[in-house]
């Protein structure tokens, strides 16, 4: 990686077209740039598309909505076919100077928006301009001398389009020619190890071009009008670092290529879907996820984007010590089970694509408390062969990469299914192919069993509990039938079952847990999952709570501490209970319903909450209570925590990281969890 200059940092701004009618997008794309403090566009004016009925409006309307917040680069680019040698956009016109009276009409109407004209766009890449009908570029340095030198008579700076690849014979040859004249800024695009795969990095590519003006004495700014990496193979961690890199050149002005993923219904200029690298080029993905990127800028500001030491990958490991490896391990969960190992004195990997909003705060605790005993890696798990290469040397695998949420699930199924199923099929297979074929454990979950309708419910003042007394008594059994009721359920359920089959197809030694409701520290709870945190948290917070359905229905919460303790019972019994699947929670004795657990939360608190009711969701289960009698029998497990106890500690951690003081509620919480 290049190192940081604390003498210049290039102007930053972001590349993003929009087609003739994308007025939402257009509105999304400021309030992008807003979160991100952004304030340069640069984005394309088609010459093809300004003959077309309608286009004049809209360019009316983008200019003026776009110049109240940003300001415009305009790139003026495409013949129009009509008047093309050729009948398409790449071709030179017939008459060369009518492209110079397209960027007076331009400057004329709508100069007002913008300093700065663009001319052109990627000259010397036949796609965006057709050398072939252009013996040695002569129409086109015609052309652009006469559009540069009328753009300098209105008053605007002129940038000549960017080179893609970077080439310093071609800009000689425009040196030669007189062309850079009346050009104040030279442009040239770069797109490491995605289309510039024998990329000899930024420094030798600006100093071949500085080389090339200085010998014909021309100073001019170098502009880095394209720069981007595409992750197509779900690599953000490179994204991020190329970001990074292109900000430490001693370029003048840097546009980022861009801000959203290019949707799968578009064309490239290309074709349409010919090279999918290029549609992964964005900050955000076409279903508005927000990449590792995008979330660091929106978070912490560009002027701290060098700050993130905690974000590690290896592409190739080779380890002299074994570790165990934890999938989604930046997570809560993750985060308490890899305490647990490393205060043991284990080595331990942390998997994780830190998608989760506050995980990161996690991981940068565990580095800074275990050091070098931690290994990092910023990986998603759709990247397999980094997958591959963690599993090659993990003596243990647990498994928590997750898509958590059965709302997300609903409205982004993709994403649940790629997360869930693809993800974990992944890893079964990397530990399938491995030489040692590790253990894996992983936690999926009690929406496996559907919303449980069929079970019979007696509902009093605050909580429902079966009809059913052996129910009542013991919770829900592994004898329980799966029945998904949501993308979640599938994908979990589906998941499950594909690891219960490797061990029974190819003998590895799995186990899966069916996890009830689990709690405790570093849980950064929403109101789709860690609920329990999240009620805490916004009662801490003086933040309204929404109950979906009525408040009255059961889970059995368990205290993470204890789960880590089933993890490690597991880990130890592995091949005594290898292909098998347990319900694991609070078990009987530590029901609680969200009604009675707002009512814990207030005593312990002090706090009065806002609490309003909605619809039930799909999928919802009134009454969940796991019967862990089968895991107790095979490892000795149990729970050590009660509700009261649980929440108190998590309580505790809560006000300690947020330096909050509360008044001692323990004497009067103790009454409130005698249910």
């Amino acid at each position: 990686m290049q190192k940081k200059t604390d003498t210049h940092t290039p102007v930053l701004g972001i590349l993003e077209w929009f087609r003739p009618g994308e007025y939402q997008e257009v509105e999304n794309t400021i309030e992008d740039l807003k979160k991100l403090n952004i304030t340069h566009l640069r984005t394309g004016v088609s010459w093809a598309d300004w003959y077309v009925e309608g286009t004049e409006e809209w360019y009316d309307w983008l200019f003026a909505s776009l110049g109240k917040h940003v300001e415009i680069l305009p790139c003026f680019l495409y013949t129009p076919p009509s008047i093309g040698e050729a009948p398409k956009t790449s071709s030179p016109p017939k008459y060369l100077k009518s492209y110079a009276d397209f960027i007076d009409l331009m400057i004329n109407k709508y100069g007002e928006y913008f300093e700065w004209v663009e001319l052109w766009n990627e000259p010397n890449n036949k796609v965006e301009y057709d050398y072939t009908m252009d013996f040695s570029w002569h129409k086109f340095t015609k052309m652009i001398d006469m559009a540069a030198y009328w753009a300098k008579e209105k008053g605007k700076k002129t940038l000549l389009g960017g080179m893609s690849p970077i080439d310093p014979n071609w800009l000689q040859m425009m040196a030669e020619r007189g062309t850079l004249e009346n050009i104040d800024a030279v442009g040239i695009h770069g797109f490491p190890h995605v289309f510039d795969q024998q990329w000899s990095g930024w420094e030798e590519n600006i100093r071949q071009v500085k080389k090339v003006l200085s010998r014909f004495d021309l100073e001019k700014e170098l502009w880095i009008s394209e720069v981007g990496f595409s992750t197509w193979q779900d690599d953000e961690v490179k994204q991020y670092e190329e970001f990074k890199n292109v900000l430490n050149t001693a370029a003048d002005r840097v546009y980022w290529y861009s801000l959203n993923d290019l949707h799968p219904k578009n064309p490239t200029v290309g074709g349409f879907h010919l090279d999918e690298r290029e549609y992964y080029f964005g900050l955000k993905k076409t279903d508005g996820t927000k990449k590792l990127l995008y979330k660091l800028l929106e978070k912490h500001g560009l002027e701290n984007i060098h700050n993130h030491p905690y974000i590690s990958k290896k592409y190739r490991i080779e380890s002299d010590e074994k570790y165990s490896l934890i999938t989604g391990g930046a997570g809560f969960i993750g985060t308490n089970l890899a305490k647990r190992l490393l205060s043991e004195g284990k080595k331990v990997m942390i998997f994780d694509s830190l998608f989760r909003d506050g995980v990161e705060e996690n991981l940068q605790w565990l580095q800074k408390k275990y050091g070098d005993k931690l290994i990092v890696q910023i990986a998603d798990i759709k990247e397999k062969w980094v997958l591959e290469q963690s599993v090659k040397y993990a003596n243990e695998v647990y498994h928590f990469s997750s898509q958590v949420a059965v709302t997300t699930s609903l409205t982004n199924p993709v994403l649940d299914f790629q997360v869930n199923m693809e993800g974990t099929f992944n890893l079964l297979e990397a530990i399938r192919k491995s030489s040692h074929q590790p253990p894996l454990l992983f936690t999926s979950t009690n929406k496996v069993y559907g919303d449980l309708n069929d079970l019979e419910m007696k509902p009093n003042e605050t909580r429902y509990y079966p009809a059913d007394k052996e129910i009542e008594k013991n919770g829900v059994s592994e004898s329980r039938s799966l029945d998904f009721h949501s993308p979640y359920g599938c994908s979990k359920g589906g998941a499950d079952q594909y690891i219960l089959d490797y061990s029974r197809s190819y003998g590895l030694k799995t186990t899966v847990f069916r996890m009830s409701c689990i709690y405790g520290p570093h849980q950064f709870g929403t109101e789709d999952q860690g609920w329990v945190a999240h009620f805490l948290i916004s009662a801490l917070e003086d933040k309204p709570i929404v109950i979906y359905g009525n408040g009255k229905q059961v889970r059995d919460i368990l205290f993470v501490e204890d789960l880590v303790d089933a993890f490690v019972l597991a880990r130890k019994n592995i091949d005594k209970i290898s292909g098998e699947v347990f319900n694991i929670g609070g078990g009987p004795s530590n029901t609680v319903s969200l009604i009675e657990i707002l009512q814990i939360i207030k005593e312990k608190t002090g706090k009065e909450m806002e609490i309003s009711f909605e619809d039930w969701r799909t999928g919802d289960q009134h009454y969940y209570v796991s019967n862990t009698s089968k895991f107790e029998k095979a490892t000795g497990w149990s729970r050590k925590h009660s509700v009261d106890q649980g929440v108190q500690k998590l309580l505790n951690w809560l006000c300690e990281t947020r330096n909050i003081k509360l008044e001692d509620k323990s004497q009067s919480s103790a009454k409130a969890v005698a249910l």
